[in-house]
């Protein structure tokens, strides 16, 4: 490991932050980190620092986890904890793993399936990332490295799977996550889960709805990710994907989800 990260692990006394050249080159590799305020950068680099501090990163197939890939891969996965404060606050939503598996590019993942007549299927799947339930995040460091310009395609596999992880946070990946009472005036967490998924199906719906007729028929071809088709879960955390580093879009496309987005993750100033 590089000395920043041998420091933070080790038996020296601890740095309080990030080193500034570092941090400056992490907002230049990423710019939709540094399209925020400056309040709200300061506190993403704290917090940041404080999820470097309590995750553990381990490089696959020989990759060495460097400054480079800590820093870059934890400011991104702290970009959507960073104001929420209820039921959980901050780093707590991700209290249920530490360790962070990095591959060099996307991962072959050997798949086991049975049929409803008992037969087993098995197949592989490449993976640019991966959430377990209660277990570690599996990311592709290239995929990570190019989230800079995948911005524009509203792209982010550091969002996506840290989503999942919020959602999981409830036990089960629903597309619903952990809601307190009060949420858009919900008068109890039952009321606040309903309100969610409702507003959340019906905009997951419409995009299968338009995504087959485009696909079908010629239809308007849809900017959101197509695997945003796959199931709930995943329209939540592609669409979360889109909503923080492309804002522009996802307002001009789902502005209806905005106000739901808003309510969960609080930004301090809409992005953008």
């Amino acid at each position: 490991m590089p000395d920043w990260l041998n420091i933070l692990r080790g038996k020296w006394p601890r740095p309080r932050d990030i080193p500034d050249g570092l941090w400056r080159q992490t907002l230049a590799n990423f710019p939709f980190l540094s399209r925020r305020s400056e309040s709200d950068i300061a506190a993403l680099r704290q917090l940041t620092r404080q999820f470097l501090d309590q995750k553990e990163f381990h490089g696959a197939g020989g990759l060495q986890i460097s400054d480079e890939i800590a820093v870059a891969i934890a400011a991104q996965a702290c970009l959507p904890v960073l104001h929420i404060d209820t039921p959980y606050r901050c780093l707590d939503w991700y209290r249920d793993f530490v360790g962070i598996v990095v591959h060099a590019g996307p991962v072959r993942a050997q798949r086991e399936t049975v049929d409803a007549a008992g037969v087993v299927q098995r197949y592989d799947e490449i993976l640019t990332g991966e959430a377990m339930q209660d277990g570690p995040v599996t990311l592709s460091w290239q995929d990570v490295m190019d989230a800079g310009q995948s911005a524009h395609d509203g792209y982010n596999v550091v969002i996506h799977e840290f989503v999942h992880k919020i959602d999981m946070r409830s036990g089960i990946a629903d597309g619903c996550p952990p809601l307190p009472t009060g949420f858009m005036g919900a008068p109890s967490r039952l009321a606040a889960h309903r309100i969610w998924l409702s507003a959340l199906h019906a905009h997951y719906q419409d995009f299968c709805d338009k995504l087959s007729m485009a696909e079908r028929f010629g239809g308007a071809p849809q900017w959101l990710d197509p695997y945003a088709a796959e199931s709930i879960d995943e329209f939540f955390a592609v669409a979360s994907e889109a909503y923080f580093v492309n804002p522009e879009n996802f307002m001009r496309d789902f502005a209806a989800l905005v106000p739901l987005f808003d309510a969960f993750f609080k930004p301090s100033r809409q992005p953008g």
